[in-house]
């Protein structure tokens, strides 16, 4: 079956999926008896499926598309340097669009995080990560330096280490034993939190201490890494506390722990930001990121680490013995550098600064809804959780999640033109993150269409 510009064939589309497409996190005997969704086509903060139905992506893909779809100088850039040189690996070798793109990420990258190894994904930049922290250690006499220390509820990966990091143990459940030397503590989630729920400051202060309790639990001896998300995405975007990364950092520097900052999701823009870490104003020793870094044209990923990291992997023979074969693509690197020179030269950064407020304030009208209990989240990334009760914040049973989530929220949201998710990694949440090209009518009509389905969930309570 071929592609052209005649109209999709549905229903040979269908088949075809159904015969022979493995698609990920997807419940496939759902599609026995319903279609699976195809989308065809995007344009700006659009996207059509195969009848030529029309949704506001309203989750930019998945947290990617920052741009906007449809944008034809990207497509184009890749083109060109895929006719100049479609392919060559990063091992030893280095081409010209890797080398531009890695030393542009490092004039954006807060302090000296100078050094950027190309993944193609997110999940690989994060097992990046470990891998080099822990070889970090050994290299500068601490073997025993080996555990990660993350959030609960936090998502950080699929590949076998970064689901270890994954604070999300129904995500593992199916795939363990995995990686040992992962621990797990409370995340930034203030709406729900467990001491302090009076005092942001002072919750904050107490999460992060949550961090050094389980450093001295384990071992300072034993700890290489901390990794947190500047603002958590599973569960429902939790921002940081006033102080909270302040402290965390205090805390790594004590005990001789790198703080990994992993922003897959949240740089490039997501939050009005290159990186998120500069928009809260701490220093990781090493950056994780993907998605937002091309938009979505072409698979691109990095770990991005500071000039202590990589110093002892420059003496004598030394190597760091890790690698993927598409790592650094130069179709990916050049689609990248294009996709960042439309956000200086539309200044779409500015932009989520400037209409942050408006998005934030148009989502919280749906607080006058008896199911809606939170909305929060920062720049152009938020998460609304939904409640059986508002005055007790009483949440919904497992069963009673499902069928909001997944036997009526999903379907009906989409049926009604949005594309968004909604996810039960925790509390019941709605998540958005529309593209960075966003403005006003589109959080009305966001606004729009989450109230008139919202209004119908709460019916069927």
């Amino acid at each position: 079956m071929g592609l052209s510009d005649e109209p999709y064939n549905n229903d040979d589309l269908q088949k075809a999926a159904k015969a022979h497409l493995w698609m990920h996190f997807s419940r496939h005997g759902t599609y026995d008896t319903n279609d699976i969704p195809i989308i065809t086509k995007g344009d700006g903060v659009y996207i059509y499926d195969s009848k030529g139905k029309r949704y506001l992506d309203a989750l930019g893909g998945l947290f990617v598309v920052q741009v906007g779809h449809g944008r034809t100088e990207l497509a184009e850039a890749a083109a060109k340097q895929a006719a100049e040189l479609s392919f060559f690996p990063l091992w030893t070798f280095a081409h010209p669009t890797a080398i531009a793109l890695a030393e542009r990420i490092s004039d954006y990258a807060p302090g000296d995080l100078n050094r950027v190894f190309f993944t193609t994904g997110g999940s690989e930049a994060v097992e990046t990560a470990w891998k080099a922290a822990k070889q970090y250690f050994k290299l500068t006499g601490k073997p025993g330096k080996h555990k990660v220390i993350s959030r609960q509820i936090a998502y950080h990966g699929t590949t076998a280490g970064a689901l270890s990091i994954t604070g999300v143990p129904a995500l593992k459940e199916a795939f363990e034993p995995l990686v040992p030397s992962t621990v797990h503590v409370a995340n930034t989630n203030f709406y729900r939190a467990p001491e302090h729920g009076d005092d942001l400051e002072a919750f904050g202060r107490w999460a992060a201490d949550q961090i050094e309790f389980a450093i001295l639990a384990e071992g300072p001896n034993t700890v290489a890494a901390v990794f947190l998300e500047p603002v958590q995405n599973a569960g429902g975007c939790f921002p940081p506390p006033p102080g909270y990364f302040a402290r965390v950092r205090e805390i790594c520097d004590r005990h001789d722990v790198l703080l990994v900052s992993d922003e897959v999701i949240c740089a490039f823009g997501r939050l009005g930001e290159m990186f998120g870490a500069t928009r809260y104003g701490y220093q990781p020793d090493m950056i994780t990121c993907a998605k937002g870094l091309t938009s979505g044209y072409s698979p691109l990923g990095a770990m991005i680490a500071s000039e202590k990291v990589m110093a002892p992997f420059l003496e004598g023979t030394t190597s760091f013995a890790h690698g993927y074969t598409f790592g650094g693509h130069p179709v990916s690197t050049a689609v990248a550098m294009a996709n960042l020179d439309i956000f200086e030269r539309e200044k779409l950064n500015e932009h989520v600064r400037d209409n942050e407020g408006a998005f934030r304030s148009t989502l919280e009208k749906l607080y006058d809804l008896d199911i809606v209990g939170d909305v929060r989240g920062d720049g152009f990334f938020y998460g609304i959780e939904l409640v059986k009760d508002k005055a007790t914040k009483t949440s919904f049973s497992d069963a009673e999640s499902e069928k909001l989530l997944r036997g009526f929220l999903s379907k009906a949201l989409f049926n009604n033109g949005l594309y968004c998710r909604a996810d039960d990694r925790g509390d019941p949440v709605i998540q958005l993150s529309p593209p960075l090209i966003a403005d006003q009518s589109h959080f009305d009509e966001i606004e729009q269409i989450l109230r008139s389905v919202l209004t119908e969930a709460q019916t069927l309570l």
